[in-house]
């Protein structure tokens, strides 16, 4: 500051007029000025404390949990795209790379007892860390053995329950008050010790209705509800009187009721809705009926079934809910794929399945070909239909869950258009009745109608831009009278003569012209030569675009159609044109002599001399845009070039506005205004001099 600080001072003393004038300081002074605010700034800044990112833990989302809960750590790093490590408890639970040196983790609460507990980010290279609490909370879940569906409880069965602490406190015995609600509305209640380990965990089981108090039972159909501690947890499970809630044909139904007396009579009835199915008599044993003797039958239908025990001794005991349970023969999932002859699959197509002659489901295949059907165990008849027509018949023998492919006798009908050369027709239309379906060929001329019935006569019109040439009558899709996979039908389009005369613009018939024939849908090509000013092709059927060339540069161009054969015409204005170049001076007199070239672009060039008028004549001149050079007096670069566009027999005026022509000598126009300039300037002086001398005459003879 205080060489600063002196300059400033100086500075202030020549101002005082010992050394610099006013006016210089007060330039000099707002420089010094805002130089000492620029060296005070860079020396405070020098002092101040490097800033530097550190390593900080910014957010953990949740910041409480149960044990095995996902929680998002956000937190930055000092070490940009640094290795980072999180602890829980000292633990480590993840690790990876900051982005920069922000840092997003994920984990997963680890096994921790109840209350607050450190998670800490380590910066590995710089070794920094940062800690954050979290709060671990007690879950508490209840679990029941029960067997896997459609397996389920019978009356009688004893019943696990077992209580789960996780997150709880450390080594401590918690008190599970188990309450279990029977279908009859009574509950029954029992405590069972859970003890935790040192990080909170703990479980403990209890039998129901075994270490319940004396009336607790399963002797009931229905739900059963569990309940831990009041409102902790809860839990449902089923008690039924069969061991699984689905059978299949030939399984063996296994039927258990409990809570009847000793020797006491019952009657088991199997209903199929309004039909009984199966009746029996048993007596029960100590309080038990227990009854496995009847399966399901090999013809049972699908669907739901109804058990009911009933007591028919005299002292009959009376349940309440009753002892009637539902279970189901659901038969089982068969995919039927139905296909063609070319094993493609078929939508649409309706499978009717019998068995014993008995009607037992119709489906239809869907987009895919697929019928999803439930069928139980046993043997099968299947026919498919398709528009009401049968196409095939198979048997299934089921004894699982199964697919299957179903042939249909269907065909594919192919179809390709070419013409005699075997050049190939994409975009064709092509329409099959009775079928009511129209389809166009690709890019190799082919298309398919899928899956056809094969004993039907079929008719198959084919057009291109809308024009219909071909009708096709197809008796039957047979080879031989046995249907096949494929069958295929070629249809060629017609040749036609096109005759196509080419006159010029004076509508005479040009001779030796190129004419080129082209398929607007491309692939088609044909060329030839005029003759009298005629050309002959023999085309395929179709719209062609004809061109007209001379020498290489097109002179006209049309479209025609060609659905039959055709004599067109194609006059071509720019052909056999006369055009003429008039070259006239400064004051538009023509110059003669002048060499005229005209270019034309495809073609060479052409030139001639201008005549006594000034003008170059060019016959049988073709159109178009024109470049038109003029070149005087035996000059080697053009004095002017201009563009011109000639549609028609013309003549074009060019105006050289740099020369006149005098006595037939070409002056440029710059001298002779020169010239002119000097001749008045000299005629002016002497007038004036003429003038001045007469007057002094004058004088001299008045005096």
């Amino acid at each position: 500051m205080l060489p600063v600080l002196e300059v400033f001072t100086n500075l202030n003393g020549l101002n005082e007029g010992k050394h610099l004038t006013k006016p210089l300081f007060a330039k000099i002074k707002p420089l010094a000025i805002l130089l000492i605010i620029l060296t005070s700034t860079m020396i405070t800044l020098s002092f101040l404390p490097e800033i530097k990112a550190e390593t900080k833990i910014l957010s953990i989302n949740p910041n409480e949990g149960k044990v095995g809960a996902t929680v998002q750590l956000n937190a930055n790093i000092t070490t940009e795209n640094g290795k980072y490590v999180i602890r829980f408890d000292g633990e480590t639970i993840t690790s990876g790379n900051a982005t920069g040196i922000d840092v997003e983790a994920t984990f997963t609460v680890p096994s921790a007892s109840a209350g607050s507990h450190e998670v800490m980010i380590i910066d590995v290279n710089a070794g920094e860390n940062d800690t954050a609490a979290f709060t671990v909370l007690t879950s508490y879940s209840m679990e029941i053995d029960v067997p896997v569906p459609p397996k389920q409880l019978q009356e009688g069965d004893p019943v696990p329950i077992s209580v789960n602490v996780t997150g709880g406190e450390s080594s401590k015995t918690f008190v599970a008050n188990i309450t279990v609600q029977a279908p009859t509305n009574v509950s029954y209640t029992n405590m069972l010790n859970v003890t935790t380990s040192n990080v909170g965990n703990g479980s403990a089981t209890i039998i129901y209705p075994e270490h319940f108090p004396i009336g607790a039972n399963t002797n009931f159909t229905g739900e059963y509800k569990t309940f831990l501690n009041g409102t902790l947890a809860n839990q449902t499970f089923i008690i039924g009187l069969t061991n699984s809630t689905e059978y299949h044909r030939s399984q063996s139904v296994d039927i258990k009721a409990a809570g009847y007396k000793p020797n006491e009579n019952v009657t088991i009835t199997i209903s199929f809705g309004e039909k009984m199915i199966h009746l029996k008599n048993v007596t029960a044993e100590e309080n038990t009926i227990h009854y496995s003797n009847w399966t399901i039958p090999s013809n049972a239908s699908i669907g739901t079934y109804t058990v009911n025990v009933t007591s028919i001794s005299s002292n009959a005991t009376a349940k309440n809910p009753p002892d009637i349970q539902d279970f189901t023969v659901p038969g089982l999932a068969i995919n039927i794929t139905t296909r063609n002859l070319a094993k493609e699959p078929v939508p649409t197509v309706t499978v009717k399945v019998y068995e014993n002659v008995t009607s037992v489901v119709n489906a239809t295949s869907n987009s895919d070909g697929l019928v999803t059907l439930m069928l139980e165990i046993g043997i099968y008849a299947c026919e498919a239909y398709f528009k009401d027509e049968k196409v095939g018949e198979r048997a299934l023998n089921i004894t699982k869950e199964e697919s299957f492919n179903f042939t249909c006798n269907l065909t594919n009908l192919k179809i390709l258009v070419m013409d005699r050369s075997e050049n190939r027709f994409p975009e064709v239309k092509l329409s099959l009745t009775p079928e009511n379906q129209t389809l166009f060929t690709n890019i190799t001329g082919t298309t398919v109608f899928p899956s056809l019935l094969p004993n039907v006569t079929y008719v198959l019109n084919a057009s291109r831009y809308d024009q219909q040439f071909s009708t096709t009558t197809i008796p039957g899709l047979l080879e031989d009278g046995t249907a096949v996979a494929w069958f295929s039908v070629n249809i060629t389009c017609p040749a036609l003569t096109l005759r196509v005369k080419v006159t010029d613009s004076n509508d005479l018939p040009i001779s030796n012209v190129a004419v080129k024939v082209q398929e607007i849908m491309g692939g088609l090509y044909y060329e030839g030569n005029t003759v009298e000013g005629t050309a002959m092709f023999n085309c395929t059927f179709g719209r062609y675009s004809v061109k007209v060339y001379t020498r290489g540069v097109e002179i006209n161009e049309t479209v025609t159609d060609l659905f039959q054969n055709e004599n067109m015409s194609i006059r071509c204005k720019l052909y056999g044109l006369t055009v003429s170049i008039k070259v006239v001076d400064y004051f538009g007199q023509p110059i003669p002599n002048a060499n005229v070239t005209l270019q034309r672009e495809g073609l060479p060039p052409r030139s001639n001399i201008t005549e006594y008028n000034g003008v170059a004549a060019f016959s049988d001149f073709v159109g178009g845009s024109v470049q038109i050079a003029i070149y005087l007096n035996d000059q080697t670069q053009p004095c002017i070039e201009t563009t011109s566009s000639v549609v028609s027999s013309t003549t074009i005026g060019i105006k050289i506005g740099k020369y006149v022509l005098i006595a037939g000598i070409l002056v440029e126009t710059s001298q002779l205004t020169t010239a002119l300039i000097i001749a008045a300037a000299i005629i002016l002086i002497v007038s004036i001099e003429v003038y001045r001398r007469k007057r002094s005459k004058l004088q001299k003879s008045s005096d």
